[in-house]
């Protein structure tokens, strides 16, 4: 469900046994690891919709090392992990960035989110993943108007680019991740890199220049230049080679994978210790310099730290039992199995 409550009004604080920033596959397992616990989470996140960079950024890309799941696109994924949580019925608070945070004199934490909603949460976790992020933009002349229509950050739906003249600027994962998806429903391909390694995985490296030796696709050494239009309809692109001279690429869409700008925004403020801009945790309880605050997935670093999503519910699992530890340390803990638990069962709403 989400939070209804309009902004800018003067509403009391919501009073929240743990709050979680960030909707991304971390913080939506975090749901689940504490919804085990008998732990109720609010979730804040600055996207219109859950997910995190995963369903912002590649939706249907695979995702192969999700443990009992062959392969898994992105957004799939995000389907799977809201179906989960369902039985502990998060509240959801989206398109609000925290923009407030002060620990309190109780020990609790009070939030204020950039849509004037207030919090007075018993524990935090941020998983926010690299923080704010923006795509690197392509940077040439009148590309703005033609974002969303003919030149794209991001791929929702693949279909959208069936029979369509293709350019595809980078060369890291995304980019030739989606040369290779791409390629056997465009009418045309052409991948424009701007000097001849690439930075993806060698097997995908390898995979796109068979497809060159073969003549299905073309690859360019060269940097964006300018926009060909028509009518103010996008028909190709100019790029620059090496020498200085301009190729002129025919193409519909225009496809762009330069990277993310990351940035913490205020959490860098928050007196939380850093290091290369990331939280630092301990790996007992992946909590932060500050008790009470845990940070699970991307955002957090620590000896032997692996950005896999993998790594992330690892690290959310732990954090629980510490947030259950925080919020109720006269409680002892038990260890009890999903298999076999009635008071698991019962949380989880599986029929006796």
């Amino acid at each position: 469900m989400t939070q209804t409550t309009p902004s800018g009004s003067a509403a009391p604080a919501i009073s929240a046994e743990v709050v979680i920033i960030g909707a991304g596959p971390c913080g939506l397992f975090q749901v689940f690891e504490l919804g085990l616990l008998g732990i109720s989470a609010h979730v804040i996140d600055s996207l219109a919709h859950p997910g995190g960079q995963c369903a912002e950024l590649y939706p249907e890309k695979p995702i192969y090392d999700i443990p009992a799941l062959p392969v898994c696109g992105a957004q799939e994924l995000v389907d799977r992990l809201m179906e989960q949580i369902k039985p502990f019925k998060p509240t959801f608070h989206l398109g609000h960035e925290v923009v407030e945070f002060a620990r309190l004199d109780n020990g609790r934490f009070h939030l204020r989110t950039s849509g004037d909603r207030t919090f007075d949460a018993g524990a935090v976790v941020i998983a926010a993943g690299v923080g704010s992020f923006q795509p690197r933009r392509i940077g040439i002349e009148g590309s703005e108007a033609h974002e969303g229509s003919a030149i794209h950050y991001r791929v929702k739906t693949a279909a959208d680019f069936a029979g369509k003249r293709l350019v595809i600027f980078g060369g890291g994962d995304s980019a030739l991740d989606w040369v290779l998806e791409l390629l056997p429903r465009a009418a045309s391909l052409d991948l424009v890199h701007r000097r001849r390694e690439f930075r993806a995985a060698p097997a995908s490296v390898a995979k796109m220049q068979a497809h060159v030796a073969a003549g299905r696709m073309r690859v360019f050494e060269a940097l964006p230049h300018s926009l060909l239009l028509d009518g103010g309809q996008l028909r190709g692109v100019n790029v620059k080679l090496p020498g200085g001279a301009l190729q002129a690429l025919d193409a519909d869409q225009l496809l762009v994978f330069f990277g993310l700008h990351p940035k913490l925004g205020p959490i860098a403020e928050w007196g939380l210790e850093l290091e290369k801009r990331a939280l630092k945790v301990d790996t007992e309880k992946f909590q932060t310099s500050l008790p009470g605050v845990f940070a699970v997935g991307d955002i957090n670093t620590y000896p032997g730290k692996k950005k896999l999503i993998l790594s992330g519910f690892h690290e959310a699992a732990l954090a629980a039992f510490a947030i259950q530890h925080h919020l109720f340390p006269q409680k002892k803990q038990f260890l009890q199995y999903t298999t076999t638990s009635p008071v698991m069962h019962q949380r989880l709403g599986v029929p006796d």
